[in-house]
């Protein structure tokens, strides 16, 4: 599966769906998860592609989300690009080494978002207000579509607060995870009295612990 851009047209196919709901309309629902410092490491705005490394709990949070039936959906916002700091091509390399390094252990994520946006870019051409960045909701609407999600029965997953933002910002649930930025994030947002996460997670694989218990109770509305 390729990366994609707002404005692109899609070049993945959706891949299968297998155990939990798999097969049936209550499908229709997805995690969301962000990329650096909740999928992977945070190593900034890195060059190397070989310096990007999958946390080592992902795959087993990636296949039991699968597993039980949740579309898994990657939304990133990418501004090194904007900054000039990396290109697109690498940032289709880093997704194509994380895809390659998933399915040799029978993981996957159904499609992977980025916005390569920034307001204050260096390239002119990528500096821009979009609608694309993170907490904006331009990714999710275009997720929403092409996998005809019901968003109030979804989940994102994510180290900083535009994850959480962009959560309430949809009606979705919002779990922090306390890797990469999450625990400044969190420590920041309580002395700032920021809307909080409906649930704040040690990492990915606590995070899909909590959405596994409490999957269907979000999907009612209830409360954890």
């Amino acid at each position: 599966m390729n990366a994609l851009v707002e404005g692109e047209e899609r070049e993945t196919e959706h891949a299968p769906l297998r155990g939990g709901d798999a097969g049936r309309s209550e499908s229709a629902r997805a995690v969301f998860l962000d990329r650096d410092g909740t999928l992977s490491e945070d190593v900034g705005y890195a060059r190397d592609v070989a310096a990007y490394r999958l946390f080592p709990w992902t795959i087993p949070a990636l296949r039991a989300l699968r597993h039980a039936g949740y579309r898994v959906i990657v939304i990133t916002n990418q501004s090194g690009v904007a900054r000039g700091y990396f290109t697109e091509e690498l940032v289709r390399q880093v997704h194509h080494r994380f895809e390659s390094e998933l399915r040799r252990y029978g993981a996957q994520w159904d499609a992977i978002y980025y916005c390569p946006h920034h307001p204050e870019g260096v390239i002119m051409a990528y500096r821009q207000v979009c609608s694309c960045r993170k907490p904006a909701t331009g990714l999710v609407e275009r997720a929403q579509r092409e996998f005809a999600l019901d968003l109030r029965r979804c989940v994102f997953v994510g180290d900083k607060y535009s994850d959480i933002q962009l959560a309430h910002r949809v009606g979705a649930r919002g779990v922090l995870v306390l890797t990469g930025h999450g625990r400044e994030e969190w420590v920041r947002s309580q002395r700032e009295g920021w809307l909080p996460p409906d649930h704040v997670a040690e990492n990915l694989w606590e995070a899909v612990r909590w959405i596994l218990r409490h999957g269907s109770e979000a999907e009612r509305g209830a409360t954890p």
